[in-house]
C-alpha cells in the first residue's frame, strides 16, 4: 500500500467543490481526496504519462503509477 504522508491544501470556490463533489459521486468515488487523485491520474494520463496495467493492486492506482518518485512516461 502506498505510503501518503504529504499534505496538499487547496481552496476552491463553492462552484468548483459543487463540481469535484458532483464528478466524485457519479464516479463513486470514496471521498474527496480520492476523487483529487483520480483527477490528477487522468490529467497526467492525458498528458502522457503512462497508465498502471490491468490486475495491479491499489497500490499501483495513486498519482503516479508503480510508487517510484520518478516520473513516467508513455513512449507509444
Amino acid at each position: 500500500m502506498a505510503v501518503r504522508d504529504e499534505r496538499l491544501q487547496i481552496m476552491l470556490d463553492p462552484q468548483e467543490l459543487k463540481a469535484l463533489d458532483d464528478w466524485r459521486f457519479k464516479a463513486r468515488m470514496p471521498s474527496r481526496a480520492a476523487a483529487v487523485r483520480e483527477l490528477i491520474r487522468r490529467g497526467l494520463a492525458a498528458e502522457g504519462f503512462a497508465h498502471a496495467p490491468a490486475g495491479q493492486n491499489s497500490s499501483y492506482f495513486g498519482v503516479i503509477v508503480g510508487g517510484d518518485s520518478a516520473a513516467k512516461f508513455d513512449q507509444e
